[in-house]
């Protein structure tokens, strides 16, 4: 279920100048935040717990995983080009499979491993709290990269559709709405953080049994329904 092939040509895609660029801004300013307000601050588990849940959980992980998961595939779809890689002697879901390895890979790199950089300059990953957000940033990188993969896959507006859900609906409607929060990615990736981290300093709306299904059940759930969107793109382009 991963071709290398396909692997190297969705990494050259995901990598190149542009697109690399724009993933390197949110990582480094996370980066530089944390060291100013170490300079100025001092050591404050409290603020480190608000700086990492707040910009690195809340909004460069999902952003990340916009520019990830919609660009492992949606360009190839938008141009496509995809119908010559789909001429190949590949089975589809390996393809799917393939580019969502490929985009859990480098929403991680570039979320998990700032979040963690950023919680040890903040405060030595006192209390857990550099590891809790960490692992908050792994887990919601594998989901965040199966919905955006899958949205890359039906909708040519997947990067306008999945900055609205990354800003409005995790960061506005996903933190005051009591509804909302049990659909929120986030707040599943939380739920872990909670476990891990120093008590009452990580809260989570949703509890970590139903936070771990529904962060296995999203994520297989996307990743087959784009498999069989890819299936339906090939008939369309056989006919």
């Amino acid at each position: 279920m991963y071709n290398p092939t396909v692997a190297r040509l969705t990494y050259r895609a995901l990598l190149g100048r542009r697109r690399a660029a724009v993933l390197f801004v949110l990582p480094g300013l996370l980066l530089l935040i944390a060291v100013l307000i170490r300079v100025f601050n001092g050591v404050d588990d409290q603020i480190a717990s608000d700086v990492l849940g707040g910009f690195a959980i809340a909004t460069m992980v999902p952003l990340i995983g916009v520019i990830a998961g919609t660009g492992a595939i949606g360009p190839e779809i938008d141009d496509g080009s995809i119908v010559y890689l789909l001429a190949k002697p590949v089975k589809r879901p390996t393809i799917i499979t393939t580019k969502l390895i490929v985009a859990i890979a480098v929403t991680m790199a570039f979320s998990a491993i700032p979040t963690l950089l950023a919680g040890l300059i903040l405060n030595g990953n006192g209390q857990q709290i550099a590891t809790a957000y960490t692992v908050a940033a792994l887990v919601s990188s594998i989901a965040y990269s199966a919905l955006f993969l899958l949205l890359g896959t039906v909708s040519r507006h997947a990067v306008v559709i999945g900055l609205v859900y990354a800003l409005v609906w995790e960061t506005l409607f996903g933190s005051l709405i009591a509804g909302a929060k049990t659909l929120s990615v986030q707040q599943w990736s939380l739920a872990l953080a909670e476990k891990i981290g120093p008590e009452g300093m990580i809260a989570s709306d949703v509890g970590l049994p139903v936070a771990v299904s529904l962060l296995v059940g999203v994520t297989l759930l996307a990743t087959a329904y784009a498999g069989q969107k890819l299936r339906t793109l090939t008939l369309a382009g056989d006919e």
